[in-house]
């Protein structure tokens, strides 16, 4: 990401481009193509080599193994470690994009996200003509397994940061921490880290041949008991290797670490690719200690249900009946070509060039209350739509300058009524642009909310007419 990169706007490729490679449980070859996607599109996998060529989404609900990397299937089809190539799209700030593969595995390449991020770059990356709709961690999560002895939280920052802590009590890698403040430095300071291992557990894969595309070049092996010739020999013969042999620090082969710290940089990668699977753009400090796949996807699936239940409470406009308007009644009055009984704004709490949010305090003397349900009063849904074209209606006044003018419906689309109101109920009314006004035609999104909860909302369209 560039100076010039918008992190509120939707990315995707400027065009397709390709890599290929063995996957390193597998040993099967892949052809990889990343496509450019519509807007909305997300990240998502097509298995090209299947009949149908079936469509896998990246999201942690399809997470279906987390043993040695992150699986996800649908119907049958699956696709496997899809974490760093998820991690280099988060890191580039990607958004949208098709991945079609022609093997059941993503290539390992030498283990990191480098290789997925020079292909992007090679794409080159596209701005796209919508917003990109952060979540805001709003409270602290929190994710513990006391016999793993995993700790995961993500606290509200205005950043996606991470950092992450590991203690394997190896002689050879300590304790290690690797902290990343801002996206903007996945490249630089975490992308190249590759994954790692641990002698021991390499034998156990390469005694139940699960690492068929395993070599010493994809992986850092820490090397954490003495070995002697005869399984070094042993080692030689599987990774057919005249040279393989343990540094003084503890690994194996003539390996130069890229960072001092690069196994807790690859697990702070392997985050950011796995926690890619919430499906939401989250805004967050993440501290995890001792993290792993079946952590992370299980810390990713309570982060997109957290989202889920509060998604509706994201917009909602705050409301202090202490804090004077900025337009009163009087005001409101002036603007607006409407009395009793048909004027359903009380007053203006907020108003910039994009949106606009009112209140109408509902009481039981509401003439409409006399002759719609007498016996159980609701408020009728039409008028409820009537008090966010009138919101709205002072909003485009507002932005057409001099004169005096008045603005009428043309077209509501996409109306819905989510719940009753009734009297006592208190509407905060919240009208927002979604085009800008061309020719007096104003194309607004209205939202009605009672409780912190959303009660109606549509799309309107409305003409203003000088008077």
């Amino acid at each position: 990401m560039d100076n010039q990169f918008n992190p509120d706007k939707q990315h995707t490729l400027k065009q397709p481009v390709s890599i290929s490679g063995t996957g390193l449980h597998t040993g099967v070859l892949a052809d990889v193509t990343l496509k450019p996607a519509n807007a909305g599109f997300g990240i998502q996998f097509q298995r090209v080599d299947l009949p149908n060529k079936p469509v896998i989404k990246a999201d942690c609900d399809l997470v279906t193994d987390t043993s040695r990397g992150t699986t996800l299937e649908t119907n049958g089809a699956k696709v496997s470690t899809v974490e760093h190539l998820l991690a280099a799209l988060v890191g580039m700030g990607i958004d949208n994009v098709l991945i079609e593969i022609n093997g059941p595995e993503v290539p390992i390449k030498d283990g990191s996200a480098m290789a997925f991020i020079e292909i992007i770059e090679e794409a080159g990356i596209e701005e796209q003509d919508a917003a990109k709709l952060w979540y805001s961690i709003d409270e602290n999560l929190y994710l513990t397994d006391e016999e793993k002895r995993v700790e995961m939280v993500i606290m509200p920052a205005r950043e996606y940061q991470i950092t992450t802590l590991i203690d394997f009590n190896s002689p050879v890698l300590g304790t290690q921490h690797a902290e990343l403040k801002t996206m903007r430095n996945f490249k630089e300071k975490v992308s190249s880290s590759r994954t790692f291992c641990f002698l021991h557990e390499l034998e156990m894969l390469l005694q139940h041949n699960l690492i068929k595309g395993g070599d010493v070049n994809n992986a850092i092996v820490v090397v954490d008991k003495p070995i002697g010739d005869e399984e070094l020999g042993r080692l030689k013969k599987i990774f057919n290797k005249d040279d393989i042999e343990v540094k003084s620090e503890g690994y194996l082969n003539n390996l130069e670490l890229r960072f001092p710290n690069e196994p807790a940089r690859h697990k702070l990668l392997d985050i950011v690719g796995d926690l890619a699977l919430i499906g939401y753009p989250v805004k967050g400090r993440v501290i995890a200690n001792r993290p792993g796949h079946s952590s992370n996807v299980e810390f990713a699936r309570l982060i997109k249900k957290h989202i889920k239940a509060n998604k509706h409470l994201k917009g909602v406009p705050h409301y202090d009946a202490s804090v004077p308007p900025v337009y009163d009644l009087q005001y409101i009055e002036k603007t607006l070509p409407h009395r009793f009984p048909f004027l359903l704004v009380d007053k203006i709490i907020e108003l910039t060039d994009e949106r606009i949010v009112g209140v109408k305090n509902v009481t039981f003397n509401e003439w409409f209350f006399q002759g719609h349900f007498p016996q159980n009063p609701v408020m009728p849904g039409v008028l409820q739509i009537e008090a966010l074209a009138q919101c709205g209606g002072i909003l485009a006044i507002n932005l057409a300058g001099e004169g005096q003018y008045d603005t009428y419906f043309l077209k509501i689309d996409n109306c819905k009524f989510k719940q009753m109101v009734r009297p006592g109920d208190t509407m905060i009314l919240k009208m927002e642009l979604t085009a800008p006004i061309r020719r007096g035609i104003c194309e607004m999104r209205g939202t009605v909310y009672v409780g912190g909860k959303v009660a109606t909302e549509a799309d309107l369209v409305a003409q203003i007419v000088k008077r």
